[in-house]
């Protein structure tokens, strides 16, 4: 909402009441209502009429009056439409319909009189409550720089002609190729990284346009500000469909493969984020038609006994080190227990190492610890809570579908009526009559795990403190090499210990860091490389994502932060 209160106003002029509310939401579309004598004027009438020239006007001779408008064009009729609900109802002696279905309001007189009154009524709203007010002056005015905006857009897309090479942008390598169904631009992240693909790339098919640093953040620009920005300007004349509703065609577009190529860190998922919002926002028929692209490049090489291989995440990266610490390494128990596990047996425990390491990072989202859940173990079948339940500041475990449909069918009859069930991600503030719940979808899948462990022989407190009476832990054996864990936890920072020994890891800070074949290899070659297509429901997410973090709402992105703090992966300071 632009303004939370409703701007309500009524007084009688010459025997006619006029009786007017409004608000103004922070969308586009108009909603306005107009009756007469109770009768609703679907086709408007003169007291439309009136209302709509004296709401432009008194806003804009406030905002005058004020300096609100400074150097900017005042906004029109048309401009503070957007996001406008009103109701205008007026009550008249002797009402005058026009047309066949006697629904629009023909009074003339009708017209200067509402005006009168909506100038003095809200103009008195203005000058009392100047906060609203400039508020929606200031929507006004986005809503006349995006009208101003549009006409741009179209006067460039009519001078640079769609296909025409030498309206392109000098920065863009153009591929030979008018094929348009095998024709490919990358959009990289950088000059220089630009300059290594202009090296790596097929001449053919592929062309190549350098995007410097972060581009304009089109959440927080409306389409003026948006347009005068040269990397989102050389985009558009590169990609040649033009923008905004009128003169978007995609059948202009020059490319049928759109693959936007960042940096695999942190900064490069910012960038194709950023990327990903303004096409969402700008053309996001380009989207539902298939033709954006995320091109995947490696963030490691890892290089062992001259053999080399390339690493795209960090959690790859993890699993290919307990991998190679797992080949031929072998496990012993210190203290009473003698028998130990074989590399082929080791390498099964380890799998489920990693399952748990999984659920640890499940659980903390959830606001519990592994070792806390697993103390939650029922006493009689060893299974793990279902559910979470907070009921009147007190919290229970419940085990089945069966105990939670009892306890909730308790709890109403207690009440005496229906509770309302409300789910983790459910934001209200607390009050009676409400039961919270945190399900614990992976509580099964826990102790399926939990259970295969101890068939090995250990308990499932080993996880956190190593076997009861074992001094020393466990010994893993890898060739000369010798490790001791203390807990099974421990065992796998250790394997990858071990994973490491030899091993040369190289991270890629940039696309720029790799040569021109070392790119091409891993990202540009059709016939190595791997492309996610982008999907409405990705770049939808993208946008919500980041329209929480990059929007003006400040509250909005601090509850973000705080319920996601712990899912960070990759923090780059």
């Amino acid at each position: 909402m632009v303004h939370k209160d409703i701007i309500y106003f009524e007084k009688e002029s010459k025997g006619t009441i006029v009786e007017v509310a409004m608000q103004y939401n922070d969308g586009y579309s108009e909603n306005v209502y107009s009756f007469a004598n109770n009768i609703n004027t679907i086709e408007g009438g003169t007291h439309l009429s009136g209302f709509r020239a004296a709401l432009t006007r008194t806003l804009n001779g406030y905002a005058k009056s004020k300096g609100i408008l400074n150097e900017e064009k005042a906004p029109l009729g048309d401009d503070y439409k957007e996001g406008l609900t009103a109701v205008i109802s007026i009550k008249l002696p002797d009402p005058q319909f026009e047309g066949q279905t006697k629904t629009k309001l023909g009074n003339r007189e009708i017209q200067s009189l509402v005006e009168a009154v909506i100038n003095e009524q809200l103009g008195t709203y203005c000058e009392e409550t100047p906060s609203t007010a400039k508020a929606i002056i200031n929507k006004g005015i986005d809503a006349a720089r995006a009208r101003e905006a549009a006409r741009k857009a179209r006067d460039l897309t009519r001078r640079k002609g769609a296909l025409g090479s030498s309206n392109l942008p000098g920065k863009l390598a153009d591929c030979s190729s008018r094929d348009f169904e095998t024709s490919e631009l990358f959009l990289v992240e950088g000059i220089s990284a630009g300059g290594t693909a202009k090296q790596g790339r097929d001449r053919t098919f592929q062309a190549i346009l350098p995007l410097k640093g972060v581009i304009l953040n089109v959440e927080k620009a409306r389409i003026d500000k948006m347009l005068s920005n040269e990397e989102i300007r050389t985009l558009i004349s590169a990609l040649g469909t033009g923008i905004g509703t009128d003169e978007f065609n995609v059948s202009n577009l020059r490319y049928a493969k759109i693959i936007i190529m960042t940096d695999a860190d942190i900064d490069g998922a910012h960038i194709r984020t950023l990327l990903l919002t303004f096409f969402f926002r700008q053309m996001i028929n380009l989207i539902e038609k298939g033709h954006i692209y995320i091109a995947q490049p490696p963030l490691y090489k890892v290089t062992k006994n001259k053999r080399e291989e390339y690493i795209y995440d960090d959690r790859e990266l993890q699993k290919r080190l307990i991998v190679l610490g797992g080949e031929g390494t072998t496990m012993e128990f210190q203290g009473k227990r003698k028998e130990g596990l074989n590399n082929s047996r080791l390498t099964r425990l380890l799998h489920l190492l990693v399952q748990m390491e999984e659920y640890i990072k499940i659980l903390r989202k959830k606001g519990i610890s592994l070792d806390k859940f697993l103390g939650l173990r029922h006493k009689q079948n060893g299974n793990l809570p279902l559910y979470k339940v907070s009921y009147k500041d007190e919290v229970f475990y419940i085990y089945s579908e069966e105990e939670m449909e009892s306890f909730i069918k308790e709890k109403q009859q207690v009440e005496g009526r229906e509770l309302e069930i409300l789910e983790e991600d459910d934001a209200a503030e607390a009050r009676e009559g409400v039961i919270r719940v945190i399900e614990y979808h992976e509580s099964r899948e826990i102790e399926k795990t939990i259970r295969e462990i101890e068939a090995y022989g250990f308990s499932a407190d080993e996880y956190f403190i190593g076997h009861q009476g074992d001094k020393s832990g466990y010994k893993l054996i890898s060739e000369d090499t010798e490790i001791f864990a203390r807990s099974l936890s421990e065992v796998l920072s250790k394997i990858r210990e071990i994973g490491r020994l030899g091993l040369e890891i190289q991270r890629y800070k940039g696309l720029g860091e790799m040569n021109a074949e070392e790119l091409a290899e891993t990202t540009m070659n059709v016939n190595t490389r791997t492309l996610l297509k982008v999907k409405v429901e990705d770049a939808a997410k993208a946008d919500s994502i980041f329209s929480t973090l990059a929007g003006k709402d400040v509250q909005r992105r601090k509850e973000f932060i705080e319920k996601h703090a712990l899912e960070v992966r990759n923090l780059d300071i």
